[in-house]
């Protein structure tokens, strides 16, 4: 894992910061796309990020349902139920 991160190049680590800030990109797509999983993207997060702006995205992310597709699933099936 570790040597996966150090060699990201700075294209790389841009295009890893933008997806992890948009709302609608999952973890699952962004592993997909970038080829690394949730845990490392919140540290390639927390090391590129400045402190306070890291926290701010780690609380934006842990409430969101569509950063974690399996959840976003999950919660589509029982919308019917509820109508």
């Amino acid at each position: 894992m570790k040597d996966k991160l150090k060699n990201l190049t700075t294209e790389q680590i841009d295009v890893i910061l933008r997806l992890a800030w948009e709302d609608r990109t999952s973890f699952e797509q962004i592993e997909r796309r970038a080829g690394l999983t949730e845990a490392e993207v919140i540290t390639v997060m927390r090391r590129e990020l400045k402190p306070r702006s890291f926290k701010m995205w780690r609380e934006r992310v842990s409430g969101r349902v569509t950063k974690h597709r399996k959840r976003f699933k999950s919660d589509e099936s029982h919308k019917g139920s509820f109508e």
